[in-house]
């Protein structure tokens, strides 16, 4: 059976930085508020007219391919994670897919939020695995910033949501020892209503109606305490899950990638695990959490970095809205 190697990583970000400055300027919080409570000093916002989740992906995606050594006409199938479409209807696969010029491939989109990205390596594995596909292109992108509440009643997500995209590209290996080892996915819908965007939901009369627009159904709405107590259980869990899965133990990762839901989650889990520092890589203090795209921008950023090398042990690991989690271990 053929294994499913990563050949390339790219991510791209908007070029403009909100710190936490400015956006005391406009809710009532500052500076040590958020760095206390999620780690974050900046994150990047898009600017409108000129970043789309479309364009960002693009980005992200050339860079991956040329890292890569192949062309987009070399991709078999697109795997998007987003939960922030640049449409309502379609998805942003077959957008990317257009802005790339390869008609005709297969594009698929996963909605899972932050676990999204994981689930959709998860899916592009499969279809190596079974010979079905021989190289793949993975997405994870978001712009989150123009839906979030910026008033004060919203401001507790309203400081930690940003955008960006990150890509890479998978493709089939006969090295044994090389490529995506597993992956664990899971989740638990009776917390659906903890962490998420109630509309625009189909099942009401008029899903685009004054009424909900003013009762603020359109905005994220996230429980923090709950979000927390449960991420840092679930996050642990399928790590360990992904370590006896494959008979390894927790001093053989070299570097683990978690979700960058919060700084304060990511040392919670590296003082669990008992990780020193160069053994977990965070960039939420500077890029803010990007959802479906924070774990291949950083994947891309630690490759950029040389934090990843050549038969390393990587392991990713997301929890988020649904609940959803997930965890993957990749020999580099």
């Amino acid at each position: 059976m053929k294994k499913s190697k990563i050949l390339g990583v790219g991510h791209s970000v908007p070029d403009r930085v909100v710190t936490n400055t400015e956006l005391s300027q406009i809710m009532d919080t500052n500076d040590e508020w958020i760095v206390e409570r999620t780690g974050i000093e900046e994150r990047r916002w898009f600017t409108p007219g000129i970043d789309t989740v479309t364009s960002l992906s693009k980005k992200a995606s050339l860079i991956a391919l040329e890292r890569a050594g192949i062309q987009a006409s070399d991709l078999d199938f697109i795997v998007f994670a987003t939960i922030t479409p640049d449409y309502y209807v379609p998805g942003n696969g077959v957008l990317l897919q257009r802005e790339l010029g390869i008609p005709g491939i297969g594009a698929l989109d996963i909605r899972n939020a932050c676990s999204g990205f994981i689930y959709a390596l998860s899916v592009a594995d499969q279809f190596i695995k079974t010979g079905m596909y021989k190289r793949i292109l993975v997405v994870g992108a978001e712009i989150q910033s123009s839906g979030l509440d910026k008033s004060n009643e919203g401001r507790s997500s309203a400081v930690i949501f940003a955008d960006g995209a990150g890509a890479l590209v998978l493709g089939a290996t006969d090295q044994e020892n090389s490529g995506i080892l597993s992956t664990h996915l899971h989740a638990d819908g009776n917390f659906a209503e903890e962490l998420y965007c109630k509309d625009p939901g189909s099942s009401r009369e008029d899903r685009f109606s004054q009424e909900l627009f003013d009762s603020g159904s359109f905005f994220l709405k996230m429980n923090g305490n709950v979000v927390f107590k449960h991420a840092i259980v679930r996050f642990i869990e399928v790590i360990n899950e992904a370590l006896e899965f494959n008979k390894l133990k927790k001093e053989d990762i070299d570097l683990l990638i978690p979700h960058q839901a919060n700084l304060r989650i990511s040392q919670y889990i590296q003082q669990k695990l008992n990780f020193s520092d160069d053994k977990v890589f965070n960039n939420i203090m500077h890029l803010g959490n990007t959802t479906g795209a924070t774990i291949p921008i950083a994947l891309s950023e630690a490759w950029e970095q040389s934090r990843i090398k050549e038969g390393d042990l990587i392991c990713l690991a997301a929890f988020g809205s649904g609940f959803t989690w997930a965890s993957s271990l990749l020999r580099w």
